[in-house]
């Protein structure tokens, strides 16, 4: 049983230990959590995958990831926001997401909304909550990565007055750690000073 350090894999790099629990981490540990994420339509889809995770591993939604994008249309924010009472119907039947009538009528709504907004606008709200990487010490153990912070919380309330729904504070600090607004990659991971 792990400590909470990192651990080494099977190549022999050191890892946070979560990304040796399945296979199917190992790829979205090393190249795609923590690293930057800019663009309204793929932050949209990092929101809408975050909500859909709240109560459920991880793991669930990676493995249905494919599903999502081909059931949300790619998470083009103007191409959800056309969805009608047929598409949640069809989506709420779609076996290859999470069929969750309040996450998929969410997901919708969150579209409309942001379909207002100027391009741009999504990726400059989201970032302006990065804090500042000098005044985060590197993690050591998992015990040292917090669920919720101070940013991830502004993060939350700024988003919910814009009328964006289900990114509650723990949602939007997953979605800072999995767009690399942080970096909690444990400190002798081998992944956190990559490229």
């Amino acid at each position: 049983m792990s400590d909470g350090t990192a651990l080494a894999g099977p190549d022999g790099a050191l890892r946070c230990p979560w990304a040796l629990s399945t296979e199917d981490y190992v790829a979205y540990h090393d190249e795609e959590w923590g690293r930057p994420v800019h663009g309204d339509d793929a932050l949209y889809e990092r929101l809408c995958l975050e909500a859909f995770q709240s109560g459920l591993s991880w793991i669930t939604i990676l493995r249905r990831r494919e599903g999502f994008r081909s059931a949300f249309a790619d998470f083009k924010i103007a191409s959800v926001a056309t969805f009608t009472e047929a598409d949640q119907e069809r989506l709420l039947a779609d076996v290859g997401i999470i069929r969750n009538r309040a996450k998929i009528e969410a997901t919708i709504a969150n579209a409309r909304e942001l379909s207002a907004w100027t391009s741009g606008e999504l990726d400059e709200l989201i970032w302006s909550h990065a804090p500042d990487p000098a005044t985060r010490p590197a993690p050591r153990t998992l015990a040292d990565v917090p669920a919720v912070t101070p940013e991830s919380t502004a993060l939350s309330k700024a988003l919910k007055k814009r009328g964006i729904r289900f990114v509650g504070p723990t949602t939007a600090y997953a979605l800072m750690q999995a767009c690399g607004l942080v970096n909690d990659h444990l400190e002798a991971c081998a992944a956190r000073s990559a490229p």
